[in-house]
């Protein structure tokens, strides 16, 4: 029993009123702004974010997302334009989600020269923003079919298939300027198979952020509309993980570094806080988490009725992301929270 505690215990037992500690007024530092922020121990800074793009072909085009309000679908012109506003808030990266013109059975637009996400990588290098350049390396977007990698007679994603095709995108987006490239299929071997292919085409020094901590979750359905990259039939339960299953994120968590990962990514961020700690706690590389389309889209909706106030809603979601040990975090409200981080500066 604490000091404290068995004063308490002590006086009530005496049949006194109880009289507070004066050693233990914690309130002490709470009075006004000024104390709260001197003392904050997390506090978001622009740097820690990068902000999700959706790009998609053609010139001078924005399309909004209906369930995200204030994301919208950009051609690669338009990007490069909100690229340049989003440096210029300090923000740390941008992580780019392609829509190709055409899909196929295996997804060809993912790591051909002329793709979608090469010439927006291209345009944005040639432009050297003070950004780090993420490409999103998956097959869902370029398929027909809505998977992560071409399919077997019966369905199912051929794995070992798709982790030499995530190779050749991983070296396609390396080269067409990408600082780091981000696989997210959930793929057994697909880490080991993407660094074998970065070296093989130079790329040595290229990054992997491994999606290592991917459950299939119900908060991603406005990525889906935004991203064009619904399956056609079933669900990826059959290689997402399981979000009821944490000691096996750090199984997967731990694979992945053992394949070459550089860093980790923890999807969806909020409903894995607890993942994320543990991470934080077992693995030394940097760990990054990404506020999905659901987290964002709820916190949007209810701000909308007036039932959240916006602004205090996303700072403190994205504040016990970091808190719970994430060193950057991908989020809708980059350019928000970069904005209100140095207003609060």
């Amino acid at each position: 029993m604490s000091p404290l505690n068995a004063l308490v215990q002590a006086s009530r037992a005496a049949g006194e009123g109880w009289t507070p500690d004066p050693a233990h007024r914690l309130r002490r530092t709470r009075r006004t702004e000024a104390l709260r922020a001197l003392v904050r121990e997390t506090r978001i800074h622009a740097r820690q974010l990068v902000a999700p793009m959706f790009v998609f072909p053609g010139t001078g085009r924005r399309e909004p997302v209906g369930s995200m309000p204030g994301v919208e679908r950009v051609t690669p012109d338009e990007a490069l334009k909100d690229a340049r506003a989003l440096a210029a808030l300090g923000i740390g990266g941008v992580i780019l989600f392609g829509l190709p013109a055409d899909k196929d059975a295996t997804g060809t637009g993912g790591w051909i020269d002329g793709g979608i996400v090469q010439e927006t990588l291209r345009r944005m290098r040639d432009a050297d923003l003070d950004l780090v350049l993420i490409a999103d390396t998956c097959l869902c977007e370029y398929t027909d079919h809505g998977h992560c990698g071409p399919l077997l007679g019966d369905g199912r994603v051929d794995n070992d298939a798709t982790i030499e095709l995530l190779a050749r995108t991983a070296a396609s987006q390396a080269t067409a300027g990408a600082d780091i490239v981000a696989p997210s299929a959930m793929m057994d071997g697909q880490v080991a198979a993407i660094r074998r292919g970065l070296d093989e085409a130079g790329a040595q020094d290229t990054p992997i952020l491994a999606y290592a901590a991917k459950t299939a979750s119900a908060f991603y359905g406005p990525f889906r509309e935004a991203a064009g990259s619904t399956p056609a039939f079933g669900d990826r339960r059959g290689y997402q993980m399981d979000p009821a299953n944490g000691r096996e994120a750090m199984r997967e968590m731990e694979v992945d570094i053992a394949e070459g990962a550089d860093m980790l990514l923890v999807k969806p961020a909020m409903p894995s806080l607890d993942i994320l700690a543990t991470a934080r706690a077992a693995f030394d590389v940097p760990i990054g988490a990404y506020q999905v389309s659901g987290e964002f889209a709820a916190i949007e909706a209810a701000a909308q009725r007036g039932w959240l106030d916006r602004r205090r809603a996303l700072t403190e979601a994205t504040t016990s992301i970091l808190r719970a040990g994430a060193d950057f975090v991908i989020t809708y409200a980059a350019a928000d929270l970069a904005t209100w981080s140095r207003e609060a500066r």
